[in-house]
């Protein structure tokens, strides 16, 4: 392992050990200050994020920008100290935490036996509901996890999760599709964080009005098991408690090959995610290049590096 590798792995470490201990106000205020930090040094991350930002919000002033890029940064600091946090969290504060409107979609769908998949953007804290799912509906769930390096950062990750009641596969290594179509037929949960492709297959939309990459997974999931596809954004307010919705399903189209069928639900995920990012550009982290514009040939989707900048843990 690289001393660059051991770094990052001793600062997530001592972040689990340290923050977790804390009282939640004094995590609130080091998560506030990290991020005034971090926004004020104006990085790589901050600039990125502004200029996605400047998609959501077009027309947007600089000083909208950086107010926004500020509000951006303490939105996925919040999100970080949460998650070190969570697993300290009693059950009863993870069944308090998460308010989603319109949860019929998803009970009413894991009623009816045939597997759901829930389809989620890079919006507030998506661990945070996953654990709100286990702990309040008591219904566990299969997800994907992007490999990490080092090696040891990964297996943080998964054994975080796996705390937390999820069951994680790797992104790589190509069983992880026949994994989820089983749990899926088996009657089972699956959720997603799909507004970003990380490998050559992902499906061209129109994102804000530019074409960006979203993968096809989610779409192939719900055509191959008859599973129910539903999109969920997630934002904060004021309180402590984070919001969210589950919008109505994506259909499959009764007509078309499996490619025009993959392009149309995907469009639909990728208008769903869109509706709830410009409600709240603030809660949505995306600190790298997303839009095909913003890659650079060595980085186009389909070529090598593809997976640029901060991966989803």
């Amino acid at each position: 392992m690289s001393a660059r590798d051991r770094l990052t792995d001793g600062l997530y470490g001592a972040g689990w050990a340290t923050v977790k201990k804390l009282p939640e106000p004094a995590a609130v205020r080091l998560g506030r200050t990290i991020a005034d930090v971090a926004w004020k040094r104006r990085g790589t991350g901050v600039r990125r994020l502004e200029g996605n930002y400047a998609r959501v919000v077009p027309g947007a002033s600089p000083e909208r920008l950086a107010a926004l890029s500020r509000a951006g940064m303490r939105s996925y600091l919040r999100y970080w100290m949460e998650s070190f946090r969570l697993p300290a969290w009693s059950t009863e504060r993870i069944k308090g935490g998460f308010a989603p409107k319109d949860l019929h979609h998803l009970t009413d769908g894991m009623d009816a036996g045939k597997g759901v998949i829930l389809a989620l953007p890079h919006l507030a804290n998506w661990d945070l509901a996953g654990a709100w799912v286990t702990t309040k509906l008591g219904i566990p769930f299969t997800t994907v996890a992007e490999r990490l390096k080092p090696e040891t950062l990964y297996d943080r990750f998964v054994a975080y999760r796996e705390g937390l009641g999820m069951e994680v596969l790797p992104h790589s290594g190509g069983t992880a599709f026949g994994t989820l179509a089983r749990r899926l037929r088996d009657g089972g949960l699956v959720c997603l964080v799909a507004d970003r492709d990380l490998s050559a297959s992902g499906v061209e939309v129109d994102f804000f009005g530019e074409t960006a990459r979203m993968p096809a997974g989610p779409a192939l999931l719900a055509q191959q098991t008859g599973a129910l596809l539903l999109p969920v954004t997630l934002w904060y307010d004021d309180s402590p408690v984070m919001q969210g919705r589950v919008h109505p399903p994506v259909e499959v189209p009764e007509s078309g090959t499996r490619a025009e069928k993959t392009s149309v639900m995907t469009q639909a995920l990728a208008d769903a995610f869109a509706t709830g990012i410009a409600d709240h550009p603030e809660d949505w982290h995306m600190l790298q290049r997303l839009w095909l514009k913003d890659l650079d040939p060595a980085k186009a989707p389909g070529s090598p590096g593809a997976a640029d900048g901060q991966g989803t843990p």
